[in-house]
């Protein structure tokens, strides 16, 4: 698996509540998509900065969600390119229960 860091400044003035109806617009691109297990939105409060953390299941999805046009969309959207950041997710602990799953080399 590849977990999969997304960085890029908001807009400046966006709140949390624009942050959070801007995300959920997201959706229908994201919901089902091939080889996608999980997507977290996360800010820091303090400053422009966000993530999005993604869970896929190949680097070759990866590169599928996150292809050229991709980045030049999110760029035109935020007026800022998005950094990538990827690496080879070995081993997930879920909680309750503690489960671990080893996963195959992405």
């Amino acid at each position: 698996m590849i977990t999969e860091i997304v960085s890029f400044d908001r807009t400046p003035g966006m709140d949390r509540a624009e942050m959070v109806r801007d995300a959920a617009g997201t959706f229908d691109r994201w919901t089902d998509f091939p080889g996608l297990v999980r997507k977290m939105f996360m800010r820091d409060p303090d400053t422009l900065a966000t993530k999005g953390i993604y869970l896929w299941e190949t680097l070759e999805d990866a590169n599928k969600g996150h292809d050229e046009a991709w980045l030049e969309r999110a760029e035109a959207h935020w007026g800022n390119r998005p950094t990538l950041e990827r690496y080879d997710c070995f081993l997930i602990l879920e909680n309750p229960g503690g489960k671990i799953t080893e996963c195959a080399e992405g």
